[in-house]
């Protein structure tokens, strides 16, 4: 049996190794809930990137849409990237793909490298296509298969779409958006860029924390292709995503055996429902 004085040091070991775990998934909960605060801010300056720049890309694409010849799938392509490098806002849009559509919704071109999205029908994949053809300009969410950003699970998109060619007369529609796994991975990859850049020598002495951002959809929390399918679950468990949070709200939680942090905040410019959440966790 153990003395009185080694069980004392045996509790105390315990107490502080319990101790040590509370307090890093506590640290960890406080730094998501500033980089959701971070990347919240990062997703207002892309959207502003968008509603800025399709106007001027669709005036710039008048006179192609006003000839009327949308066979030639080259000279499709070579309109698309010729108007986005013409407009500073487009050029470093966040965009996972910008596509020409005509009048019946048939996609004439995207700039996908390998173009899923040609030939397909938009005029029934989201319900705003006729204010689009009235000539609104329109945010919307989609579910679009050729679109997705993530091969073997579901993926969605946010798409905004700028008609071309006065109300009266619309010739065609100029269409931009992002996969929601996509758009994930490239706020993550932000996210690692911004913590590397406040761990001095991080990479050498390993102490990077595990970071993971997640966008948010009416419920289903959509990751970075790569992201654990067990981590995503763990965010839609969480009350918190359902909620319109204009202020961070934390968490520490366990996932598979380690201790993390969450966090989530709403993006209203994003849509009804919709957030970004992190998890982290130190090592």
């Amino acid at each position: 049996m153990l003395s009185t004085a080694k069980r004392v040091v045996v509790w105390l070991a315990l107490g502080s190794a319990a101790t040590s775990c509370s307090k890093s998934s506590a640290v960890s909960a406080e730094k998501a809930s500033e980089h959701v605060a971070l990347l919240a801010k990062a997703v207002e300056t892309d959207l502003a990137e968008v509603r800025t720049g399709m106007p001027k890309g669709a005036e710039l694409l008048k006179g192609y849409f006003d000839a009327g010849e949308f066979q030639d799938a080259t000279a499709a392509r070579d309109q698309l990237e010729r108007t986005r490098s013409k407009v500073q806002d487009l050029r470093i849009a966040k965009s996972t793909f910008f596509a020409l559509v005509d009048t019946k919704g048939g996609v004439i071109r995207s700039d996908q490298e390998h173009d899923a999205l040609a030939g397909k029908n938009l005029s029934q994949a989201f319900p705003e296509f006729l204010r689009a053809l009235e000539g609104s300009y329109v945010e919307t969410r989609v579910a679009i298969d050729e679109a997705a950003g993530v091969r073997g699970r579901k993926d969605a998109q946010w798409l905004a779409v700028q008609p071309v060619g006065a109300a009266a007369a619309v010739k065609g529609l100029y269409v931009t958006g992002w996969s929601f796994s996509a758009y994930a991975y490239r706020l993550e990859n932000q996210l690692r860029s911004h913590v590397r850049a406040g761990v001095e020598g991080v990479e050498k002495e390993g102490k990077e924390p595990l970071v993971y951002v997640f966008v948010v959809v009416d419920g289903k929390a959509f990751g970075a292709p790569i992201t654990p399918e067990v981590n995503a679950q763990a965010i839609e468990r969480q009350p918190f995503i359902k909620s319109d949070a204009k202020t961070p709200v934390k968490v520490e939680l366990e996932i598979t055996g380690r201790d993390f942090g969450a966090a989530f905040l709403s993006t209203p410019g994003l849509g009804k429902g919709t957030g970004i959440a992190v998890l982290r966790s130190e090592t």
